[in-house]
Order: C-alpha cells, then sequence, then structure tokens
C-alpha cells in the first residue's frame, strides 16, 4: 500500500509538474501576442478633423435698413407684417394697384429668404447636394503632410462655415504639394437632395471612421479631443517593417449646388489633381459639409502595404 501511494503521488506531481510547464509557456506566447496587437495597434493611432452646417440655417434673410417684416412697420408706425398697406394709403387698400404692389412685396420677400445671390446656397428640401470621398495612399516620404495635418486640426476651427471651408481648402493644398508620393486613390460620389444628404454624409463618415483602430486626435465641430500619445517602437524593430510604408489620407464631403457635381472617377494624378483642385474651389456657402481623416496620425508610423490595402481595399495604384 505504501508504495501504491508512493507511486501515485509521484504520477501526480509529474502532471502537475507538465501542466505547470503548459500553461507558462501559454502565457509567455499570448503575452507575446498582445504585445505586438499593442504596438500594430500603437501604429494605427489616427486623426480626424472638420464639421457640418447641416444642423444650422443654410441661408437666412438679409436685414434690411431701417425696414422689418416682423413686429414693427416696414414705413415706421405702428401695425406688423403686411397691414402697412392700409395705413400707406389711408386706410383704402383696395383697387388694383394695391393688388399689384402686395404680389411685389411679397416677390421681394421669397426672394430674401432664398438669399440675395451670393453663392450657390440651399433653396429648399429639394436642393441638389453631392456627397463625395477622396481618399488618397501616398508614401511614407510624405511624412511632413503627417505633421501638417496635425496643426490643422489642432488649429482649426471646426465650428463655423468659414472654418470648415479652410479645413477642405488648406487639406486640399497639403495633398497637392507632394504629388510625387501619390501611390493610390479611392473616389466615390452621389449626387441626392438636401433632405437625404445629411443622413448620405454621416453613413460615409462612419463607414470610414469604423476602420480606424482609434483616433488619437480628433477635432470636430469646434470639440477637441486628444488621447494619449502612444510611445515609439523599439528602433531595431523597424528593420523589420515592410519597406512599402503609407500613409493613406480621406476627404469627405457634402457640397450644394454644382460644386462637386463633375468630381472624376479617381484612376490617374490628372484625375486626382483635378479633384483637389475642384474641392479647393468649393464656395463657403456651398459647403455644408466635410471630415478628413488620415492614418497614421503619427509620424513616427506608417501602415505596410499588407495593412494598406486590407484596411483600405477599394484603393487602385495611380
Amino acid at each position: 500500500m505504501k508504495f501504491f501511494n508512493s507511486e501515485f503521488m509521484k504520477k501526480v506531481k509529474r502532471s502537475v509538474k507538465v501542466w505547470t510547464s503548459a500553461m507558462l509557456a501559454v502565457s509567455l506566447v499570448a503575452a507575446a501576442v498582445f504585445s505586438n496587437a499593442h504596438e500594430a495597434f500603437a501604429k494605427r493611432g489616427a486623426g480626424s478633423f472638420g464639421g457640418s452646417r447641416f444642423s444650422a440655417p443654410t441661408r437666412s434673410a438679409p436685414s434690411r435698413s431701417g425696414s422689418s417684416y416682423g413686429g414693427s412697420s416696414y414705413y415706421g408706425g405702428g401695425g406688423g407684417g403686411f397691414f402697412f398697406l392700409p395705413m400707406f394709403f389711408g386706410g383704402g387698400g383696395s383697387g388694383l394697384f394695391t393688388l399689384l404692389l402686395l404680389v411685389i412685396v411679397a416677390g421681394a420677400i421669397m426672394q430674401a429668404f432664398r438669399g440675395n445671390g451670393d453663392g450657390e446656397g440651399i433653396t429648399g428640401m429639394n436642393s441638389k447636394v453631392s456627397v463625395a470621398k477622396v481618399q488618397v495612399g501616398l508614401l511614407a516620404s510624405a511624412r511632413s503632410l503627417q505633421q501638417e495635418l496635425t496643426r490643422l486640426a489642432l488649429e482649426s476651427d471646426t465650428s463655423t462655415s468659414e472654418g470648415i471651408a479652410t479645413v477642405a481648402r488648406e487639406t486640399a493644398i497639403s495633398l497637392m504639394r507632394h504629388p510625387e508620393y501619390w501611390v493610390y486613390v479611392s473616389s466615390a460620389k452621389e449626387n441626392t437632395n438636401f433632405a437625404l444628404a445629411e443622413q448620405k454624409f454621416n453613413g460615409l463618415v462612419m463607414s470610414e471612421r469604423s476602420k480606424l483602430n482609434e483616433e488619437v486626435l480628433r477635432n470636430v465641430g469646434g470639440r477637441l479631443i486628444q488621447g494619449k500619445t502612444t510611445a515609439a517602437l523599439p528602433n531595431e524593430s523597424a528593420a523589420l517593417e515592410d519597406p512599402s510604408e503609407y500613409i493613406v489620407v480621406t476627404i469627405l464631403l457634402a457640397a450644394a449646388g454644382e460644386s462637386l457635381s463633375k468630381l472624376p472617377v479617381l484612376r490617374s494624378s490628372a484625375d486626382l489633381q483635378s479633384a483637389l483642385s475642384a474641392i479647393g474651389s468649393v464656395p463657403t456657402d456651398s459647403l455644408l459639409a466635410v471630415e478628413v481623416l488620415w492614418e497614421p496620425q503619427s509620424d513616427e508610423y506608417t501602415l505596410t502595404s499588407d495593412e494598406a490595402l486590407t484596411i483600405y481595399p477599394d484603393l487602385v495604384r495611380i
């Protein structure tokens, strides 16, 4: 019996030792895998900035010096609205001339609410709006572009019409300064009406943002959010990276009228040049929304060729 117990205990100890060794090995492998994953995710930290005018009035009636269409008379005195007419005619307010004048005033008011002719603007829920995406994959040599986009994200006023117009224009200019680094492009465009434009633009933004692992810098609608700065990878790991490294920049826009209606399908450098010129020249009054996304945000990191084409499968080489 003592022999049996001794042999049994030896087997138990051997089993425990084997299981302990196995669990230790699994733990080490898991730690290595998750560590590498963390480093990969750190590389993919992205930035984004932009703004929207969809929820703001697109056009207000211009003010008239010494006049009001509301609570005071157009010609001074009591009353409001159109009730100035009987007063003007001494209480008459009848006859063909009065009716004609009433039609003229109504037409003037309608024209005022449609705008004063500056820019294309929005005149109704059925007004034409173009929702578009322009995406560019650049060689990692354009690292100064990452720095420029970070500066724009930190300094841009994304809460005003002029601010978001500046975002579109300056991003387009920054990309146009680096044509020698353009490698991949992708584009999409849909013409819709104002009633559906915000929903379609938001859907496009959600689709593109979902491709980002983490946004370490975001400035949208005047709200700036900065994540923790990720530490650089060890220098020796840089030598193991794919030599083909990329930066991907995405511009999403919604513009009223014809500003983006002829945006070309991107297939060449000439197409991209034309598209960026069109984006940079959209009138402030016509630009309804813009969002710029780029990754990696930090100029310490880039995307490998496999990462770029896996995350952005619509990219085509130019």
